[in-house]
């Protein structure tokens, strides 16, 4: 077990790979389906996913309309040349021997994001990012002397976006994974599902007591944002005990065993010139106008820290709003709730929501709210006019999700609209102090627990129709408080 006061005389630095698949209906390179989430093995195919001789790949615009939108979302602009490149290795899933990818000139650049850990900003720089396509999946089956190899992912666009060494802690490298899935999302270029593997993670750790970077271990393919920091503890708890025994740090690329939440070696590191890169003879250059980029700017939706800015006016807690940005759909609405009804309005409806919302650091799932903005605000107002308690309000609330109808009818017929005529309510409480005459003589000499009783009394006699608030005002003033 290696103490605190050893893990403090090594510096940790990590660096993040992450492979994003983009959202286009069809492969990078061949007009055949690109979701192959449900579909039996070796459907999704053609000549050019197999590799066979004389097969010639076309370039999908879409990939580089998503690209593009990618680049604004790691706040920089796509580099206006680029090209393809290809990756030599052997494996059985790459049919052509080579993976087309990016090498030297990438359709991305440096850019960087900016993630928040323990309330302090940190900025987190982008190398780059390239277009490239996926390889296929290669099954091993336990106990069998072969292996299957599925080509329905071969040819998936992917974006490798790789960040500098800029992170120094497993909670850094957590909250980059997160704002990374978020800026994805709502750049719309991706579907992120972590799940699906739409969104891999490949973290690059080394530890040393210098300022020089010590000797890097890469864990691959990390599906969510726990197995990230939990993969980066292990392994600066790895590597820093090598070391105080005197071991060297072996370069090599290693998985994560979720259930042992530990990594394992798989094999070591290759380096760029293992790859034998070269251009691509089948494919031109990507040349992209100052007007092409101009009108992808412009319908860039908004993105997490345009809805942190906007929330601002709400008054409500950080960690509230970064709930609310775990779901795309829940920020638009708080966001449109705020715009047309106001501050005290969107508070209410994003607490509602979030109750709506699981409790996870892992990605949340957009589900279809087809409420309208007035529905909302109509259910918040009703709180607000002490119509509605906020109990019924989160039971109307749920019909109102599911239907979109009108609050203020949903909640009559549930028999759930509060009773403020003041008159009403009088005579209620004179009822209730006369049959309890000891608990309200209590109240009279200062015992005011009591006078949650008298409420509570006054609210079963008006079937919890009655406004607990001005029942409390007029028990206090009927008994000359």
């Amino acid at each position: 077990m290696i103490t605190a006061e050893t893990r403090a005389k090594y510096k940790t630095t990590i660096g993040i790979e992450c492979h994003v698949q983009l959202k286009t209906a069809t492969k990078l390179f061949a007009a055949v389906g690109n979701d192959a989430r449900e579909a039996p093995p070796n459907t999704l195919v053609s000549h050019i996913c197999f590799g066979l001789p004389g097969a010639l790949p076309v370039l999908n615009k879409e990939a580089l309309h998503l690209a593009t939108r990618a680049a604004f979302a790691l706040g920089t602009e796509p580099e206006r040349f680029s090209k393809f490149d290809r990756k030599h290795y052997f494996y059985p899933d790459l049919p052509k021997g080579y993976q087309i990818s990016q090498f030297d000139e990438p359709i991305i650049g440096k850019g960087s994001i900016t993630i928040t850990v323990d309330g302090t900003p940190k900025t987190i720089g982008i190398t780059r990012a390239h277009l490239e396509e996926d390889a296929g999946k290669s099954t091993h089956l336990a106990g069998k002397d072969y292996s299957l190899v599925d080509l329905n992912r071969a040819g998936t666009p992917l974006l490798e976006i790789v960040s500098e060494p800029d992170m120094h802690s497993s909670a850094e490298a957590k909250a980059y994974a997160r704002e990374l899935y978020l800026r994805m999302r709502y750049a719309d270029v991706s579907d992120a599902n972590l799940y699906y593997g739409n969104m891999r993670f490949d973290v690059n750790v080394s530890v040393s007591q210098t300022d020089e970077l010590g000797t890097r271990s890469e864990t691959k393919n990390l599906n969510s944002f726990r197995s990230v920091e939990k993969a980066v503890d292990y392994e600066v708890g790895r590597q820093i005990e090598l070391l105080e025994k005197g071991e060297k740090i072996v370069q090599e690329t290693r998985g994560w065993d979720d259930a042992k939440q530990k990594t394992f070696s798989q094999r070591s590191k290759e380096n760029a010139d293992d790859y034998r890169y070269m251009p691509d003879p089948d494919i031109p250059p990507i040349v992209l106008s100052d007007e092409y980029v101009a009108d992808i700017k412009a319908e860039m939706p908004l993105l997490p820290d345009d809805y942190r800015e906007k929330f601002k006016d709400i008054g409500i807690e950080s960690q509230v709003v970064e709930d609310i940005i775990a779901v795309p759909e829940t920020a638009k609405l708080v966001a449109g709730i705020l715009e047309a009804g106001g501050a005290e309005h969107a508070r209410r409806v994003a607490f509602w929501m979030m109750l709506n919302q699981a409790s996870d650091d892992e990605e949340q799932a957009d589900s279809d709210l087809n409420v309208s903005y007035e529905n909302l605000i109509k259910l918040s107002q009703l709180v607000s006019d002490n119509k509605l308690s906020s109990t019924a309000a989160k039971e109307v609330l749920t019909e109102v999700l599911a239907s979109d109808a009108d609050p203020e009818k949903i909640a009559a017929d549930k028999n759930l609209l509060q009773v403020s005529d003041e008159g009403e309510i009088a005579k209620i409480v004179e009822t209730v102090l006369k049959d309890n005459a000891k608990a309200a003589e209590d109240v009279k000499n200062g015992e005011m627990k009591a006078i949650g009783f008298l409420v509570g009394q006054v609210m079963k006699q008006s079937q919890g129709k009655a406004n607990p608030g001005m029942a409390q005002e007029l028990i206090k003033k009927q008994l000359g408080l």
